[in-house]
This record gives structure tokens, C-alpha cells and sequence, in this order.
């Protein structure tokens, strides 16, 4: 036994399985994925010795993989400190040890290949980074004991590796995967390539966040003309043709390259020449001539014969699935999603287990709970005597899962006991992968499940009732794009379309989606190019068609069930999608679609019902959504946790109603450039002071706006009884308020309106003219050159303002004065405006407290906005100009360029869409320290806003790192397309939707982020914030 004194310097060893074998150094990182933690007996008394290890079975310390700490030894043999980023404990230790010297040259070996299986894994949930989520959670189904088919995951490091090495295997890599190879062939009794005891792989991708379809898949690997009579022999010749014809398929598609019509196109004519239906009708016979053909399309295709080492055929497959981390659809799906940061797919290489092996066979997909709905029931669906890429692939039409119970009553019992553990042991709703191979189950898979916004909000308010989760957790249980899904639109009257329905699928995704058809994935993106809403039709979805996918109002397909490609994408995106629709027929090289003796178009319209699967003729007309009672509920408990104000932006006293009805704070931004668009009148008055020559003139036409601006006030105030109102005085260039059409039809126009002379007309346009209107005679350089257009706006609201007040109404105005670039501009802005409000309270015999402030939307404000804040008591950030004039990029232009710069990697993102905290952010950063410098007291907030596009989603941050979104429909009114933003953080969210806006009338309705806290979490933690704007 070693002495307590020998120990300073000393690294515990184990004895245990090389996986746990590593060393441990005084003050430095054990390594990168075991790690010392508390050293426990069986009885949790602290000791060194061999115990159970936390990632595993067996071992000699407990470890925790994937979590960096360090392990520290004193002297006296007493103490040992395990030290974490953020904590530290001791341990007292009272036990021996197995010690050796730090001086020990065992090298440390990063390790890249994980094995799992009959109850053990090398691996944990918790290393989906490394394994990949398919990999963690196989390696977790394996440790608390579900029947995981053995196998092993190579890491996502040895992948970027793999890129990073120009495509080649790492030194080392193959020999590793050969060794665990080794362990699975001794798991299984079999081996790879032995006729004899046959072996036969499936090799899958698996990134750290699921990509559904994007990445490639090899099964039935290890089949040759030997190893198949072998499997014939020992399982039937039906199945060993059947399964061998499948892996020829495969492989020569994903591996070689060669196109999977290839391979359809003699499947289908064997049918046809056999009188055969279905796939499963072919004899044995049939299999075995298809075989010979499927081989003869290598030769063709390739110029090769089809490789017969089952070796060399996993060498390939590796590779492939490496390879389609940079397939086009995988690195789009990963762009239409943003996702960054990955270091790329593992790979599982795991024992093949046979749904087509019978009566007694079969395979399915599952989820714990309705995807859709919510409802705490089994949803899913089971094909017999098939493989898992006929499910998934929608390459047949499963059924129901409850036909299970009849086949292999047994096994669907144990299903059903699978499942339920596997949602208490993850504390969420679950998608399931299995296979039943002659009535023993196969776990394959498990994933948290893709859902709905409104099965999201039921499941999480369940699982708290049911005790299962916490109210925090339950609210970290809903995504961004979930809030999205509850505002979308259904039909008006269901009942009135009833005789134009002409076919019937399987409602994949709910909603309503109206649209032109279209019959390829180009197409659907060409012409949403252009405007243009389409649904997608096709006989069934691949991932390359997940462009016009994303871009789709719906999808239709042929085939295909409710886990299939389509459906699971969909309703991943909050698509509208009718799946499996056997009535219909669809030709894509003449681009119709037909339903018995109706022939439909391209170009025609088509309505989608995802909730009833019904296909309509024709352009149905939609409703907004109507929200349900879970969604109070969740609510609620998002009130009990935030810690910062939502706030609308609001143009009208209509907009100011709705957003108090709907749970907004105040007003952030109210827009008075939009009231004057509310009728002719207002219009015409206008114009006339754009065409004024004399300031007196301007000042009888502002004169005619005063009432209509100061009744817009008092409603907007009454609305907001008890709230801050944020009112911006008038910002847009004045050339935005004169008619459209050519230069002759406007002064035509004008002249009538104003009472001007053609000269005089085409005199001010010529002087209104600006090359860039955007950087012109806009903002508070209106108000300096146009003194009374302040004074006008300045006295409709204090004169609402006052009134309202003594009617009872408590009024808190701010007035905004916008696009500030000096404090001299503020300062003459905020005299008069001071002026005004002090001769009104003078008038009307009362006064009331008020607010003037600025938008920071021009950089040099920013620098400069310790001094901008001895005139300002708020600042609000105006996130659109400022990330314009930052970047010098026109959001107007800014599209002819951004598709390359995202392409090829000089911008990560939009930065119109996410915000550049690098940049921009340093700005906010900076003019709030400085701001608060000047003025502690300073108010800030944020205005997120695309006032060009429609639907709009703003996050509240609360104290926890967990964000609110809080969300109105936006109707904008020039719009063509809608959008969503939102504020993502990576630590937890809490989001919650309001309830709908019914009032298709509302142009414009914004919120405003305040931050009383925001920048510290943003700027100076950037890596738990990822934002939207």
C-alpha cells in the first residue's frame, strides 16, 4: 500500500475496461471525455477503489463523460478536490488506492470509436456533441436496459477530421472501428463476411441535432453471392434475396452513386412481368433474378462490378455517410434551419435486426404522444414483414400501430413498457424507432420528438399535471417556431367546401395551406421567387426536395405515412401537409394531377386540410387560428418567471386596443407617419404641406392634421390606460407620401389636391428628389428644417394628452425624436418640444409628467451617446438602420448579394434577420454604458422590427436566461410574404403566443424588447444567446 505522502503527484489507475483506463495529472485536464468525479463505494462512502462508474457498468472510479473537470491530489491522502468551471468540492478519502507516479509515459489517446450494447455502453446522453444524438441515445437505451441491437458510433470529431484531412480517413480510425467491430462480432456470436454466422450491418448518420432525412444510410451490410446462401439457409431464401436486393439498392445509391431509379425501374418491371402488387408478392425466385439484374446495373452504371468485401463495403459506406455531411441537402437543410457549430455526423455502425422475415416480423416508428395534438396516447404506425426504410421513406403506406397487437401481442407489450420508461427516464415525448425480428423487439432509435405548436404547449402543460416535470422545464419544453405554428390560419367554414373535396390522405401536419401546384421542388422555389403561394405535390418527398419543402404553403404526397419524410419535416417546420393520398396520381414529366377522371394542372389552386387530410379544389378562403386553453395555462406560468416588459409597437387606437387585449405592457413604438394614411383627408392634407412653399403655408396645412393626430392620441391613450406610450414624431423621407405612378399622372394629381400650378408641383418634386432617400431628408432633420411639423405633433399629444388625464385616463406619453446623429439635433428638438408642452399646460390648466427621448439607429450616436443622454431621458435601439448604415448594406439591395455571402461563408447569417453582435451589438453595448454613464437613470429599449414583411415574433429575457416569446399577427401592408424572428437562447426558453388577432384590418403590429438587463446577457455572454431580429 502506498503511503499518504507518495500521493502528492500521483494519478489514480483502474484496472478496469480500457475505456475507463486514463490518467490523471495534478492540476490538469484528465481527458477529453472521462473524468474523476466523487470516488463512492457501493454505499456511498467516499473511498478509493473500484467502484461503479456513472457512464457505465463497471469500472474503477466514477465518471462523468463529456464534462471537463479537474482532479487535484494533496499530500496527505486525505483530500482530493474535483473542480469544475463553476464549483469545486472536496472529498474525503479514507481508503487505498492504486497509485501510479505522474512521470508514467502511457500516452493519452483520444478516443473515436464508442461501443454499446447488451446492457453497457461507453457512451451517454449527454455526449450528443461526440455521438451524435442517434449515437448518445443508443448508448443510453443500452445502459438502463432496452434491447439495443450491439453496435458501435464513430465520433463527430473523427468526421471533421475526415473533412479536414481531404476526405480520408484519419490515422488510425479504421483500425479502431475494426476493433470495435471485434466487440460486436463477440456480442453477436457472428461474424462480418462468415457465410456460416453472418453478420450483417446497418450503417446510419446521426448529427447532434436531427436532420431528418438529410444524411445517408446503408443496411444490410455484408452481403455477397457466399454470404447470402448462407443466410438463405439459415433464414430462407425469401428473406436472405430479399434483403440482398434492398442492400444492392442502397448502397449502390447512397455509396456508388448510382441513381436509386436505376434500381426501381427493374423492381417495377418485374412486378408488372410477375402480376405482381406489392413488393412482398415477389417469390423468392423473382428475388433471386432481380439480384442478377440490380449487380448488372453496377456494370452499366459504373463500368464495375458491385464490391463483394464486406470490409471494403463498410470502408465505402463510412465514408458515404462522412460524405453527405456535405451533401447539398444536408448543408441546406442546415442553412433553412440555422444550424452552426456542428463538427459534423457520427456514424453508428450497428447489428442488423429483420422486420422482412415474416408474419412474425415487422418494423415501426412511434411517438409517446400525439406530434399533433398532444394526447398522451401511443402514435404511430407498423408495417409487417418490412425494413424501417419502408416506413420512413414512405416508400409503402403503413398502418396503424394498434394492428401490432394483433400480430405480435407480446412484443407490442413490451413496446408499450419501452415507451413509458423511456419518457420518465427523459422527461419528454419521445420518437421511436424499433423493429420486431420473429416477435423479440428492437429498440433502434430515440430522439425527442418533432411536434406541433399546439401538441408542444399540451404536452408540456400535461407533463407538469402529471408530475413528470416542473413548471421550468415544461416552459423550456416549447421552440420559437411552435408560437408560429398556433397563429396559423384554418378554413372559414369547413362546411362549405365539403362537395369540392375529391381525395382523402392522412392529415401528416395540421393547418390550412392554399395554393398554386407545383411538381417538383425547383419549381415550388422558382415561384415562390416570384410571390407566388404553391403547395408542393409529389408521389413522395426525398430530403433533396427540402428547399421547395420550406418554402411550400403545404405538401401533398401519394404515398408515404404520417412518420414519413414529408410528415415528419412538416410538421418539424409548421407546414400544412396531407400524406399518403392513394387517390391521387401524379405525373410528374406532364406536370398533372389526376383523381379518377379529374385532371388537374400546374398552376392551379389547390386548399389543404393537414387536420382532416382533405384535398379541395380551389382557393379556399382562410380564418385566423383560434388558440386553445393550454396555452393560457403555459402563460401564466411564462408571467410567474420573466423579468422584462413586452411592448407593442402600435400606429391607431384599433392596433392600441388589441395589444392591451392581447397582454402587451405600453407601447413602444408608435409610428405617427401611419396615421396619416388613414383616409383621404388626412392624405391630402399632407401633400398640401409637402407642396407648401411658405412656412405659412405649411403651417394651414398642419393646422388641418392637428385634430385627426390629436383624436389618434387620445384613443391610443385611453387604450393604454396606466401605460407607457413611446410615440416616434415623423421619420420617413416626404417622397414616401406623394402618389405613385409616372412623373406626369403625380403632378396631375397633386395639382388638384393642393391647388398649385403644374410648375410649382414639378418645382418641389424636383427639390424633394434624393439619390438616397434612406440617408435624406428624413428624421429629426424634417423637424429642424420644418420646425412647426414638431410643433403640430407636439401639441396633438399634449393636448390628448392633458385631456385624457382630466377625464380620469393616466396618461405616461414619451415622445421619440428619431434618427439622431449629434446632440445638437436632439437638443433643438427637445426645446421645442419642452416649449410646447409648457405653453399647453399653461392653456388647459393642468400638466403631467412626460418623457423625450431618441432611437439609436445611426453608429455615430451610438459613440457619442453619453452626450446624446444629458438631452435624452430613454433611448430605444432601431436594430433595422442601425444594422444598415453599420454594415453599409441597403435592405433593399442587400438580396442581390447576401444568397453568395451566406453561400460562401462571409456572413453566418442575415444580419437583417439575426442580429451582428460583434458588431451592432457592440454599439447597443457601448451606447448603453455610455447612456447610463451620463444618466443612470436612462430607460433602453429595443425595437426588433421588419416593418417590409408580415409576421413578427419578439422573446422576453427573463433573470433564469429563459425568453418569452410573445407574439401578435402582423398584416403588413405592403406584404407579399411573411417572416418570423424571434430571440433564441441556448440555455432554456420560455415562450408563450398571444391570443389571435382577428382584426385583418391591423397594418402593423410590433413589440418592442425592453432590456433593462439585456446587454450584459447578450454582449457579454454571447454564447448563450443566439437573437433574431
Amino acid at each position: 500500500m502506498a503511503s499518504s505522502a507518495a500521493m502528492k503527484g500521483m494519478a489514480i489507475r483502474s484496472t478496469t475496461p480500457d475505456v475507463y483506463k486514463h490518467r490523471a495529472f495534478k492540476g490538469k485536464y484528465l481527458d477529453q471525455y472521462h473524468c474523476f468525479d466523487e470516488v463512492r463505494d457501493q454505499n456511498h462512502r467516499s473511498f478509493f477503489g473500484l467502484i461503479r462508474p456513472r457512464c457505465g457498468r463497471v469500472g474503477a472510479v466514477t465518471t462523468r463523460c463529456n464534462i471537463q473537470e479537474y482532479c487535484y491530489f494533496h499530500g496527505n491522502g486525505r483530500n482530493m478536490s474535483s473542480s469544475r468551471s463553476r464549483q469545486s468540492r472536496r472529498i474525503e478519502t479514507r481508503a487505498e488506492a492504486i497509485l501510479t507516479p505522474v512521470s508514467d509515459p502511457t500516452p493519452t489517446i483520444k478516443k473515436r470509436v464508442f461501443t454499446f450494447g447488451k446492457g453497457r455502453s461507453e457512451g451517454h446522453k449527454g455526449m450528443k456533441s461526440l455521438l451524435g444524438g442517434k449515437g448518445a441515445n443508443l448508448a443510453e437505451m443500452s445502459s438502463i436496459g432496452l434491447s439495443v441491437p450491439p453496435g458501435l458510433t464513430i465520433s463527430t470529431e473523427a468526421c471533421q477530421e475526415y473533412q479536414q484531412n481531404g476526405k480520408k480517413l484519419p490515422e488510425g480510425l479504421w483500425e479502431e472501428i475494426l476493433e470495435g467491430l471485434k466487440s460486436v462480432e463477440e456480442d453477436m456470436g457472428a461474424t462480418l463476411g462468415n457465410p456460416a454466422k453472418p453478420l450483417l450491418l446497418s450503417v446510419r448518420s446521426g448529427a447532434a441535432i436531427s436532420m431528418p432525412g438529410m444524411m445517408d444510410t446503408v443496411l444490410n451490410l455484408g452481403l455477397n453471392d457466399e454470404v447470402v446462401a448462407g443466410l438463405a439457409a439459415k433464414s430462407g431464401a425469401r428473406f436472405a434475396y430479399d434483403s440482398y436486393r434492398r442492400f444492392l439498392d442502397m448502397f449502390g445509391d447512397v455509396v456508388m452513386g448510382i441513381p436509386h431509379a436505376s434500381f426501381e425501374e427493374k423492381l417495377e418491371i418485374m412486378k408488372e412481368a410477375k402480376g405482381a402488387k406489392l413488393d412482398t408478392d415477389l417469390t423468392a425466385s423473382d428475388l433471386k433474378q432481380l439480384v442478377e439484374q440490380y449487380k448488372n446495373v453496377y456494370l452499366e452504371a459504373k463500368g464495375e462490378e458491385f464490391p463483394s468485401d464486406p470490409k471494403k463495403q463498410l470502408l465505402l459506406s463510412v465514408k458515404a455517410v462522412f460524405d453527405s455531411w456535405d451533401s447539398p441537402r444536408a448543408i441546406k437543410y442546415r442553412s433553412i434551419n440555422q444550424i452552426t457549430g456542428l463538427k459534423g455526423t457520427a456514424v453508428n455502425i450497428q447489428t442488423m435486426v429483420f422486420g422482412n422475415m415474416g408474419n412474425t416480423s415487422g418494423t415501426g416508428v412511434l411517438f409517446t404522444r400525439n406530434p399533433s395534438t398532444g394526447e398522451k396516447k401511443l402514435y404511430g404506425e407498423f408495417l409487417v414483414n418490412a425494413q424501417g426504410e419502408d416506413v420512413v421513406a414512405g416508400l409503402r403506406t403503413p398502418e396503424e400501430l394498434d394492428t401490432m397487437k394483433s400480430y405480435m401481442p407480446e412484443a407490442y407489450k413490451e413496446l408499450v413498457q419501452n415507451c413509458e420508461t423511456l419518457e420518465q427516464h427523459y422527461k419528454d415525448m419521445m420518437d421511436i424507432e424499433f423493429t420486431v425480428q420473429e416477435n423479440r423487439l428492437w429498440m433502434l432509435q430515440c430522439r425527442s420528438g418533432k411536434r406541433t405548436g399546439r401538441g408542444a404547449v399540451k404536452i408540456a402543460v400535461d407533463m407538469v399535471n402529471e408530475g413528470l416535470v416542473d413548471k421550468r422545464a415544461a416552459i423550456k419544453m416549447v421552440e420559437p417556431q411552435h408560437l408560429d405554428q398556433l397563429l396559423h390560419p384554418q378554413f372559414e367554414d369547413p362546411s362549405a367546401y365539403k362537395d369540392k373535396v375529391v381525395a382523402m390522405g392522412l392529415p401528416a401536419s395540421p393547418g390550412a395551406a392554399v395554393g398554386q401546384i407545383v411538381f417538383s421542388a425547383d419549381d415550388a422555389e422558382e415561384w415562390h421567387a416570384q410571390g407566388k403561394s404553391v403547395i408542393l405535390v409529389r408521389t413522395e418527398t426525398s430530403p433533396e426536395d427540402v428547399g421547395g419543402m420550406h418554402v411550400a404553403a403545404g405538401i401533398l404526397t401519394a404515398r408515404g405515412g404520417m412518420t414519413s419524410h414529408a410528415a415528419v419535416v412538416a410538421r418539424g417546420w409548421g407546414k400544412c401537409c396531407v400524406s399518403g393520398c392513394s387517390d391521387i396520381r401524379v405525373n410528374d414529366a406532364e406536370k398533372v394531377l389526376t383523381v379518377g377522371d379529374l385532371v388537374i394542372e400546374e398552376g392551379e389552386w389547390l386548399s389543404l386540410n393537414g387536420s382532416t387530410a382533405e384535398v379541395i379544389l380551389g382557393k379556399q378562403p382562410l380564418s385566423p387560428p383560434a388558440l386553445s386553453g393550454d396555452l393560457e395555462t403555459f402563460m401564466s406560468w411564462a408571467d410567474q418567471v420573466r423579468r422584462l416588459k413586452v411592448m407593442a409597437n402600435a400606429d391607431t387606437p384599433e392596433d392600441a386596443l388589441t395589444a392591451r387585449n392581447n397582454g402587451a405592457q405600453g407601447i413602444g413604438l408608435c409610428r405617427t407617419e401611419h396615421m396619416f394614411f388613414a383616409s383621404d383627408e388626412r392624405i391630402k392634407a399632407v401633400r398640401k404641406m409637402i407642396m407648401a412653399a411658405t412656412p405659412e403655408q405649411r403651417k394651414a396645412a398642419l393646422d388641418l392634421l392637428l385634430p385627426y393626430q390629436r383624436s389618434d392620441f387620445e384613443g391610443i391613450f385611453r387604450a393604454m390606460d396606466g401605460l407607457p406610450v413611446t410615440i416616434r414624431l415623423l421619420d420617413p423621407p416626404l417622397h414616401e407620401f406623394l402618389p405613385e405612378g409616372d412623373l406626369e399622372q403625380i403632378v396631375r394629381e397633386l395639382t388638384s389636391e393642393t391647388g398649385t400650378t403644374e410648375d410649382e408641383v414639378f418645382s418641389r418634386i424636383e427639390k424633394l428628389s434624393e439619390v438616397n432617400p434612406m440617408l435624406g431628408f428624413r428624421g429629426c432633420r424634417l423637424g429642424i428644417s420644418y420646425p412647426e411639423l414638431t410643433e403640430m405633433q407636439a401639441l396633438a399629444i399634449f393636448q390628448a394628452a392633458v385631456s385624457m388625464s382630466n377625464q380620469g385616463v393616466k396618461v405616461l406619453p414619451e415622445i421619440m425624436v428619431p434618427l439622431v446623429g449629434t446632440p445638437q439635433e436632439l437638443g433643438h428638438q427637445v426645446s421645442l418640444i419642452r416649449s410646447i408642452a409648457k405653453k399647453v399646460f399653461s392653456e388647459m390648466g393642468s400638466s403631467l409628467s412626460y418623457k423625450v427621448g431618441t432611437m439609436i439607429e445611426i453608429p455615430r450616436a451610438a459613440l457619442v451617446a453619453d452626450e446624446i443622454a444629458k438631452e435624452a431621458e430613454f433611448f430605444s435601439f432601431g436594430t433595422n438602420d442601425l444594422t444598415q448604415m453599420t454594415f453599409g448594406y441597403s435592405r433593399d439591395d442587400v438580396g442581390k448579394f447576401l444568397p453568395i455571402y451566406l453561400s460562401k461563408g462571409i456572413l453566418q447569417s442575415d444580419p437583417f434577420e439575426v442580429l451582428d453582435q460583434k458588431g451592432v451589438g457592440q454599439l447597443i453595448k457601448i451606447a448603453t454604458e455610455k447612456g447610463r454613464g451620463a444618466r443612470p437613470s436612462l430607460k433602453a429599449s429595443w425595437n426588433l422590427w421588419r416593418a417590409w414583411r408580415g409576421a413578427f415574433f419578439c422573446c422576453l429575457l427573463c433573470r433564469s436566461w429563459i425568453g418569452l416569446c410573445f407574439m401578435l399577427p402582423l398584416q403588413g401592408a405592403n406584404c407579399k410574404a411573411s417572416s418570423s424572428s424571434s430571440c433564441h437562447l441556448k440555455k432554456g426558453m420560455l415562450r408563450a403566443a398571444s391570443n389571435s388577432i382577428s382584426d385583418a384590418s391591423v397594418t402593423s403590429l410590433l413589440f418592442d424588447l425592453y432590456i433593462n438587463f439585456l446587454f450584459k446577457v447578450f454582449i457579454e455572454q454571447p454564447h448563450i444567446c443566439h437573437v433574431k431580429a
